[in-house]
């Protein structure tokens, strides 16, 4: 299993914009083969970043998604806000689940290589 974590800066005023928009999300990686699931996660803190959270049951059902005609469905509309809406550029991050204290019988994703996007 791993997760995979969109790290945005969104200015405070396109806050309520930015999240719309994920609740009028096109949906399309729901019925990708291993998505888990998918959550918006809001800072508490100014100037922190809101984190889009997925989980993937491995890293090949991930890769399948990004290389897939929904994922470029799916991120079509993404530049809705203006750049102005983005304090920061977006940090992507992948990580290994080792382990879960939910499911005890997960078996630890291999250690994989380096993951770039292109």
């Amino acid at each position: 299993m791993i997760t995979v974590a969109n790290r945005i800066f969104v200015a405070s005023e396109y806050a309520e914009q930015f999240e719309e928009a994920f609740r009028q999300r096109a949906g399309l990686v729901d019925g990708m083969p291993g998505f888990l699931s998918n959550q918006v996660l809001r800072p508490v803190n100014p100037g922190d970043p809101y984190i889009i959270l997925t989980l993937w049951s491995s890293r090949k059902d991930f890769e399948a998604w990004i290389r897939s005609d929904a994922f470029i469905q799916g991120h079509a509309r993404s530049g809705t806000l203006p750049k102005e809406a983005y304090t920061a550029p977006n940090k992507l991050e992948i990580h290994e689940v080792v382990q879960d204290s939910s499911r005890p019988d997960l078996i630890a994703e291999a250690h994989g290589k380096p993951f770039q996007m292109h």
